[in-house]
Parts: C-alpha cells; sequence; structure tokens
C-alpha cells in the first residue's frame, strides 16, 4: 500500500485516475497556510464513491490520498499553461479557485520546495500510472485511461457564468480515438437531464493530453463534473445521495460504452 495513492487492480482495459481525489496536507506543511487552505476545498471531493460501479466494470483505479494543494498531479512537470492566455492554476498554488490565499506567507514555497514536492508526490502517482497503463496494454493490446474530475459549477475568477454540468475533454480528439469518443457522446446526445459539452472550456489536464495516444492504442477521456450534480458545494462538502443517485447511471454509461468500444478494438 502507498502513502501517495490508493489504487486497486482490475481485469479489464480500463484505468479509472483520480489525481484530485486526496485532501491530506502534510502536517510539516500545514503552519505555513491559511484556514482555506487547510479546508482543501477544491478537492474533487466523493469520487471514489461515485465511482464505485468501476469495480463491477472490472477497472483499476488509481486516486490521489494529498490535496492539490500540496501538488498538482494533473498539471506538467514544468508547470507551464494548459490554456494560454487564462488565468493558471498552477503545479504548486498559492491560491484556491476562487482567489484565497494558500499561505501565509508565499515566500516558503520555495523552487526547491516545489522540487521536493514533485519528487515525493507527483513522480509516484505517474510512476504507478504509467506502470498500470503498460500493464494493461500488455495484457489487453489497448486501454482506456479514464480521468475522473469535478469542480464547483460556479467560478468567476476562472469562467463566466455556470459550467455545463458534463464536460468531456479529448484534447480536441488528440488523445482518443473518433469512435470512442462518439460512443460517449451518443450517451449525452440521449441525456436530457444534463447540460454537457465536448472539447469545451475543458480539453483534459495534463495526464489526458501526455499519455493519451490513440495510434499506440492508449485512449484517454476527461470528465470534468459539476459538484452541484452530485455534492453540496460549500463546506463542509457533503455528499448528496438524492443528487448522486441521478447523475451515476449517466457517468457509468459513458465509462460503459467507452469501454465496450475500446475492447471492439481488440478484434
Amino acid at each position: 500500500m502507498s502513502d501517495i495513492y490508493h489504487f486497486s487492480r482490475g481485469t479489464a482495459p480500463l484505468l479509472i485516475s483520480i489525481p484530485h481525489l486526496g485532501s491530506q496536507i502534510p502536517e510539516a506543511q500545514q503552519p505555513q497556510m491559511t484556514s482555506v487552505a487547510l479546508q482543501s476545498g477544491d478537492t474533487d471531493w466523493h469520487l471514489d464513491t461515485l465511482y464505485q460501479f468501476a469495480q463491477a466494470l472490472g477497472a483499476s483505479v488509481l486516486g490521489a490520498r494529498y490535496s492539490r494543494y500540496v501538488v498538482d498531479l494533473n498539471r506538467p512537470p514544468n508547470d507551464e499553461s494548459l490554456y494560454p492566455g487564462q488565468t493558471k492554476t498552477g503545479l504548486c498554488p498559492t491560491q484556491a479557485f476562487r482567489g484565497d490565499a494558500l499561505y501565509q506567507n508565499e515566500a516558503v514555497l520555495t523552487d526547491a520546495e516545489r522540487a521536493q514536492r514533485l519528487e515525493a508526490y507527483w513522480k509516484p502517482y505517474h510512476a504507478k500510472l504509467r506502470e498500470e497503463l503498460d500493464r494493461i496494454k500488455a495484457e489487453h493490446g489497448t486501454v482506456l485511461l479514464w480521468e475522473a474530475h469535478s469542480i464547483a459549477s460556479v467560478l468567476p475568477r476562472l469562467f463566466e457564468g455556470k459550467l455545463p454540468d458534463l464536460n468531456i475533454g479529448t484534447s480536441d480528439g488528440a488523445s482518443c480515438a473518433p469512435d470512442i469518443l462518439a460512443a460517449v457522446q451518443g450517451r449525452l446526445d440521449a441525456c436530457t437531464d444534463y447540460t454537457w459539452a465536448v472539447n469545451g472550456r475543458f480539453k483534459g489536464g495534463y495526464i489526458t493530453r501526455h499519455y493519451g495516444a490513440p495510434a499506440d492504442n492508449v485512449h484517454a477521456i476527461q470528465l470534468e463534473m459539476c459538484q452541484s450534480t452530485y455534492m453540496d458545494e460549500t463546506y463542509p462538502y457533503g455528499y448528496r445521495p438524492d443528487l448522486a443517485g441521478k447523475v451515476i447511471p449517466v457517468v457509468e454509461g459513458m465509462v460503459t460504452a467507452a469501454l465496450r468500444q475500446t475492447t471492439a478494438r481488440q478484434r
């Protein structure tokens, strides 16, 4: 068992990655941080609960233990912007999504400290991600990487207005074969209860863009879903079974459709 991530190995050509699941902040880091930071508010809360259907699909599941306020596992190691020209949320953020300061003194976050967090938290998660993708591909000949994310539905500092409920990203088609994306979009076309977008504001983060390689039979899809679809968006960020029970079948349907199409490519 790793202190850096949760992992369960499955039997299907499917890996579900939840890099922002973690909310832990190391004890040594806590005295430097504000009360807002210690709430770890920009966590992708409860996605391990939401994706419990993954076990029945035979998926492998990898989820972070530590908060994105320690280091963001879905950002490039050189911290370059994923969306040039838009407000950046970095590798080791100093502000929450709403703009609140995360550190009492930003000077404590030195280059050496960033490098230490990259080594201690970022690299082990990505090493496990790479290892499992390689294992699945060697066993099945192909692999679907499903990047599971969630976010507050309204964040004026980052976005204008309310986000669509369900946001699919494939790096404008570069990270996933067209037929697999079409299978997912077919499920969305039949969905009347939620708003959705494909390669809109969210095109996939670093993991989707870096690991998705359709020509090499590695297909990566990111789902960024509004937290309002399954939980309370304000502290203490409670899970809402009444809401989740409605959206889970939609998410499961998309993952299942993508997995079936991926599996069909083995033949």
